[in-house]
C-alpha cells in the first residue's frame, strides 16, 4: 500500500507534467461555466448566485478555469494546487483575461496556511476523488466563514460502463483516484448544515460513444472531459437534448443519478 507521501508526490508529478503541455491561450474559461457541455459549472454558479466581492478559495485549481472565471465575476480569488506548474499556468491565464488571482501551493487536506472562518466560498472541481474526502471537508469547513458555502463536482463511482472507460483511460488519470460513492454523501451531511446536489451525464454520455466509435479517439490519447469543452459548439445540438432527458429521468427516478458520470454538490456551513 502506498504511503500518503508517495500518493502526493505522484499527484504532483503527474500534474506538473500535464501543466507543461498546456497552452494558456487555449484554456477555455467562460466555456467551462456557461457551455452546454459544462452543466456542473452552470448549476454551481446558478446555485451560488452573485460572486462579486466574495472571497473565494479554489482547491486543486488545475489550469485555472474556475479561479479566473470567478475573478472575472468580481470575486477575490486564491487558487491552490499541489502542482506549482499548474499554478504558473493559472497566473498566465489570469493575465490573458486581465484579472488578478492569488496563488499558493497547498494540499486540499492541509489548508493550515489559511485562517479559520476566512472565505465566503471554497470551490473544487474534479478534486475530491484525488484526496481523503473527510480530511478535505474538515479543512473546508474550518476555513469557511459562518454560513459560507462549499461547491464541488466530481465523477461518480457506480456506472460499470464508465468504469470500463476509466480503465481504458489510465494514461490520462492518476492511479489512486476514487470516484464519489453514494455512501460518501454522509461525509458532507455530517459536517454541513445544508447539502444540495445534482447529477449530470446519463443518456448524454452517448458523446463518449461518439468520441470512441465515430471520431476514433482513444480514451488514453485525449482527455474526454476536456474534449467536451473544446468541442462544445459541435456537440451542443446533441448534448442539449440528452441533458434535458437526463434531468427528467433523474427527477422521476433519483436513484439513477448514481449511474451518471458526475455529481455537483453545494454545501453550507
Amino acid at each position: 500500500m502506498k504511503s500518503k507521501e508517495e500518493i502526493i508526490k505522484n499527484e504532483e508529478a503527474f500534474h506538473d507534467e500535464w501543466a507543461e503541455s498546456i497552452n494558456p491561450e487555449d484554456v477555455l474559461v467562460g466555456e467551462s461555466f456557461m457551455g452546454s457541455t459544462s452543466p456542473e459549472g452552470v448549476w454551481i454558479i446558478k446555485t451560488l448566485g452573485d460572486l462579486k466581492g466574495k472571497r473565494i478559495l479554489e482547491l486543486g485549481s488545475g489550469a485555472g478555469e474556475g479561479a479566473v472565471f470567478m475573478a472575472k465575476q468580481g470575486a477575490d480569488v486564491t487558487a491552490t494546487d499541489l502542482s506549482s506548474g499548474m499554478l504558473e499556468v493559472v497566473k498566465k491565464v489570469a493575465a490573458i483575461h486581465d484579472v488578478s488571482v492569488a496563488t499558493k501551493v497547498a494540499s486540499a487536506e492541509d489548508l493550515s496556511g489559511f485562517e479559520d472562518n476566512s472565505f465566503d466560498i471554497v470551490y473544487a472541481a474534479n478534486l475530491l476523488h484525488h484526496v481523503d474526502i473527510a480530511k478535505c471537508l474538515d479543512e473546508v469547513k474550518r476555513v469557511l466563514k459562518p454560513d459560507g458555502r462549499g461547491a464541488f463536482w466530481d465523477p461518480v463511482a457506480h456506472n460499470p460502463v464508465i468504469n470500463v472507460y476509466r480503465k481504458m483511460a489510465e494514461d490520462v488519470r492518476t492511479p489512486d483516484e476514487h470516484p464519489i460513492r453514494r455512501q460518501d454523501m454522509k461525509l458532507f451531511r455530517e459536517r454541513f448544515s445544508e447539502t444540495k446536489y445534482n447529477f449530470f451525464w446519463f443518456t448524454s454520455l452517448i458523446v463518449f460513444i461518439k468520441f470512441w466509435l465515430i471520431d476514433r479517439i482513444h480514451p488514453s490519447s485525449d482527455r474526454y472531459w476536456k474534449l467536451i469543452i473544446t468541442k462544445e459548439k459541435e456537440l451542443r445540438p446533441m448534448v442539449s437534448k440528452f441533458m434535458a432527458v437526463d434531468q427528467f429521468i433523474i427527477k422521476v427516478l433519483p436513484i439513477l443519478g448514481w449511474w451518471c458520470w458526475n455529481i455537483a454538490i453545494v454545501v453550507r456551513k
